[in-house]
Order: structure tokens, then C-alpha cells, then sequence
């Protein structure tokens, strides 16, 4: 499993966020995974939780580049860290540190940590 195979990953997880549909997003996140959103103060600790978070986010019409990209592979775990920015459908944007965890579960990559906080100015 190379590094552009994980960097693919992100591209699903921005594809998702175009559909505007905030179940295909969450069904990329572990059912146990850890989402510790932008934009928000609230831990998100299930996918209920996750899904009402994006449901709010899809609606700014957000996407997402990779400014900088970091991965390392350990065994069935993969790590994505670096920076990306979004760009909005009101024409503003923010710039964000982020780290993806994903695990291996025998079949696909699943998120099960997102971490994602904007850049200090």
C-alpha cells in the first residue's frame, strides 16, 4: 500500500463533500471513529453525530485542497497530516491544519480520527 494510494483517500473524502450529501461523507468514517471538526466546538464521537456536523459544513458548498501533505504508513494504520484549505460557494475560504487517521479493516480505508483546526494567524 504506497503513499498515493492513502493520498487518494482524501480525493474520496472531497468527492463525497460535493455531493452535498452528508451520509455518503460519514459512511467514510469508522462507525467508532473520532471527528474533531473546523468549524465546530463539539467533539463528534458517532456517526449521528458526524452526520449532523457535515449536514451543517455541506451546506457552505466547501472544497477542499491539499496545500501540504504528509503520509505515513504503519502496518494497518495510515497517516495524513498537513494543511488544506476550503473554499466556499459564498466565495470565502479558510486554511486549516489537518490530520486523517485511517485504518485498514481487510477490505478499505476507514477514517477513525479527523482532526481539523484553522490556521492561528
Amino acid at each position: 500500500m504506497g503513499n498515493t494510494n492513502i493520498q487518494v483517500l482524501f480525493d474520496a473524502w472531497n468527492q463525497a463533500l460535493q455531493t452535498g450529501d452528508p451520509k455518503k461523507v460519514t459512511l467514510l468514517y469508522e462507525n467508532d471513529a473520532i471527528l474533531l471538526p473546523t468549524i465546530s466546538n463539539q467533539v463528534r464521537h458517532s456517526h449521528d453525530e458526524i452526520e449532523d456536523y457535515f449536514t451543517h459544513f455541506l451546506a457552505k458548498g466547501p472544497r477542499g485542497e491539499i496545500n501540504e501533505s504528509n503520509i505515513r504508513i504503519f502496518g494497518d494504520i495510515a497517516i495524513n497530516s498537513g494543511v488544506y484549505t476550503f473554499s466556499f460557494k459564498d466565495d470565502s475560504s479558510v486554511s486549516a491544519r489537518f490530520t486523517f487517521v485511517y485504518r485498514w479493516n481487510q477490505e478499505r480505508w476507514m477514517i477513525i480520527e479527523h482532526h481539523s483546526s484553522t490556521m492561528p494567524e
